[in-house]
């Protein structure tokens, strides 16, 4: 089976519920979603094929402020159906990358990506060993699910915004937000799939991360 049959099995064409602006791939159901997690043989579910509620706050909050990506690079990370580096594109970034750990992931956002008629550059990217590319903009939704990716996921988004990076990230309320080091800027109420929340609606804050400077040996840069 190749990656593109993989990811338009089980999934149909949806409007985002948040971003009806945008169409993506996506699984209909419980059955769908194991259907397709037993296919990927991976330890962690598809998550290319939903469109979960941080990523649709921050698409939300991009589309509704073009002027935050308008002609300029970004990069998207940790991307998965690619639904917020297609808002960028929608929005009128000069360029957009998106980047995912999950090669079936890179498949469905260049899938979802050319329906929508926009141009996005899905490539490999991990979080723990790369950088940020020479983005303007770096965007994260809904990163903080996981204690350890959590940690290395604020690491790489403060060393962007140390580098000069706008960055934004989103979050619904995961276990493991780092708070203290983010910034509230907006807040959405953002309608989700109950076969992936607990909850009808979500509650999906805007950040942005205070930056990482770098610690020369006379001190803090």
């Amino acid at each position: 089976m190749t990656p593109e049959v993989l990811v338009r099995s089980g999934t149909s064409w949806e409007a985002v519920p948040f971003a009806g602006e945008i169409m993506l791939l996506t699984a209909a159901g419980q059955a769908e979603l194991w259907e397709l997690w037993d296919r990927t043989e991976r330890d962690a579910p598809p998550f290319w094929a939903f469109p979960w509620a941080g990523g649709q706050a921050l698409a939300r909050h991009i589309l509704d402020n073009p002027g935050v990506v308008a002609g300029r690079r970004v990069l998207d990370v940790a991307s998965g159906s690619g639904l917020v580096a297609i808002a960028a594109a929608k929005a009128g970034a000069a360029s957009v990358v998106a980047g995912d750990v999950d090669p079936n992931a890179l498949t469905a956002i260049a899938v979802n990506a050319a329906a929508n008629g926009t141009t996005v550059s899905a490539r490999a990217f991990d979080l723990a060993e790369d950088g940020a590319c020479g983005a303007q903009v770096v965007l994260a939704a809904d990163v903080f699910y996981q204690r350890d990716l959590a940690a290395i996921a604020l690491r790489f988004l403060r060393r962007a915004a140390g580098a000069g990076a706008d960055v934004l990230v989103s979050d619904p309320g995961r276990a493991f937000l780092p708070a203290g080091a983010l910034t509230p800027l907006a807040s959405y109420e953002v309608p989700v799939l109950s076969v992936i929340e607990d909850t009808q609606v979500k509650t999906v804050t805007i950040y942005r991360p205070e930056p990482f400077r770098a610690v020369s040996a006379s001190g803090p840069a």
